[in-house]
C-alpha cells in the first residue's frame, strides 16, 4: 500500500498530527501489563509530537530546536525498530525510508551547527577572526535555509500525517493471524526485557573490537548503542518495576558510551566537512579531534562496555 493511501498530506507548516491536536489529555504512562500495541502507540506518538513541536523553531534556525528534532526522530525510528516484529507491514518500509530521508536532512545541518560551534569556541569574543569561521558559517546558513524549505514541503507534511495515521491504524494493527494477535496483546514488560537483552548482547559482542575499529565500524557501533539507549529511554515509565533494575543501571553506562562515541563521530564528521571546504579553497586551520583526545574517548567507551558486560553476569 503506497503512503498516499494512508492519509492525505497537509501543508508542512501545520504538520501537527490531527489526533494529537484533538486529544485533551496527555499521553498515558506505560505500565508493565500494558499490551504491546498500546505501548507502541503511546511512545511513538510522544516522539512524533516532540518532532512536530520543534519544527517551527528549527525553520527559524534555532540550533537547539534542530537538535531536539533529531533526538525525537531518532527515538521514533528506534521505537519502530524495537517493535518491528509486531508493526511490520506493507507500509512500514516506506515510512522507514521517509524517516531516513528526514534524518539525513536534519543530520547534515546539525553537523554544520556542531562544526561552527567548535570553531566559535576558539575565539568566543571574536569568532569571525578565525579564518575558517566565515566559510563554515556561510555553509551553515545555506544548510538552514535548505532545511526550512524541507520542513515546509509537501513531502514533510505528508510524512508526518501518514506516520501519525500508521501509528494508530496501520495495517499492522488489523492483522488477523494468531501470531500477530499474540504480539499485539503481549505485556510490554515481558517483551521489553527480552528485546533489550537481545540487543544488549549484540552490542557487547561488537564492542569487544572497539579499539581496533575504523571510523565506519565505530559509527556502526555508535548506531547500535544509540538504538538501544533510545529504546530503553523511551520505556522509562517501566523502570519503577523491579524487573527493570538492571536496565536502569545499564542505561547509565550506555549513555556514557554514547557520549564518547558521539564526540568521536562529531570529530570524524568535522574532518570530512573540512576536507569538503578545503576543496573550495576555504582555510581550515584547526583539528576537530586530536589523537590524544581520541584515545581517551575510546578508553572511556571501552570502560563503559566492560561495566555493562558485568551486569549480564
Amino acid at each position: 500500500m503506497p503512503l498516499s493511501q494512508i492519509s492525505a498530506g497537509k501543508p508542512a507548516s501545520r504538520a501537527t498530527p490531527a489526533r494529537a491536536r484533538q486529544r485533551p489529555s496527555p499521553n498515558p504512562r506505560l505500565n508493565g501489563s500494558m499490551a504491546c500495541d498500546t505501548a507502541f502507540r503511546v511512545v511513538a506518538r510522544r516522539h512524533l509530537e516532540d518532532l512536530c513541536a520543534n519544527q517551527e523553531a528549527t525553520c527559524k534556525r534555532d540550533p537547539s530546536a534542530l537538535h531536539q528534532m533529531r533526538i525525537a526522530l531518532t527515538h521514533l525510528r528506534a521505537v519502530i525498530l524495537f517493535f518491528s516484529p509486531m508493526v511490520d507491514d506493507a507500509v512500514r518500509g516506506e515510512i522507514r525510508d521517509e524517516l531516513k530521508w528526514l534524518n539525513t536532512e536534519l543530520g547534515a545541518v546539525r553537523d554544520l551547527d556542531v562544526a561552527v560551534e567548535r570553531i566559535r569556541s576558539l575565539n568566543k569574543k571574536r569568532p569571525q577572526a578565525v579564518p575558517a569561521f566565515r566559510p563554515w558559517n556561510e555553509k551553515r546558513a545555506e544548510g538552514h535555509r535548505h532545511l526550512a524549505r524541507v520542513l515546509r514541503s509537501v513531502r514533510y507534511g505528508s510524512l508526518i500525517e501518514q506516520t501519525s495515521s500508521w501509528i494508530d491504524n496501520g495495517p499492522w494493527s488489523t492483522k488477523t493471524d494468531k501470531q500477530a494477535a499474540k504480539q499485539r496483546a503481549a505485556p510490554i514488560a515481558a517483551y521489553s526485557a527480552e528485546k533489550i537483552a537481545e540487543w544488549e548482547e549484540k552490542l557487547l559482542k561488537k564492542s569487544r573490537k572497539l579499539r581496533k575499529m575504523g571510523t565506519k565500524k565505530r559509527h556502526s557501533l555508535r548506531l547500535l548503542n544509540k538504538r538501544l539507549t533510545y529504546s530503553i529511554d523511551s520505556l522509562e515509565d517501566l523502570f519503577a518495576d523491579q524487573r527493570f533494575s538492571k536496565q536502569r543501571t545499564a542505561l547509565k553506562q550506555l549513555r556514557k558510551a554514547q557520549k564518547s562515541l558521539g564526540e568521536l563521530n562529531d570529530g570524524a564528521r568535522g574532518h570530512a566537512l573540512a576536507a569538503e571546504l578545503l576543496q573550495n579553497d576555504a582555510q581550515m586551520p584547526l583539528q576537530f579531534l586530536g589523537p590524544k583526545r581520541e584515545k581517551r574517548l575510546l578508553k572511556k567507551a571501552a570502560k563503559s562496555y566492560r561495566k555493562l558486560s558485568t551486569l549480564q553476569e
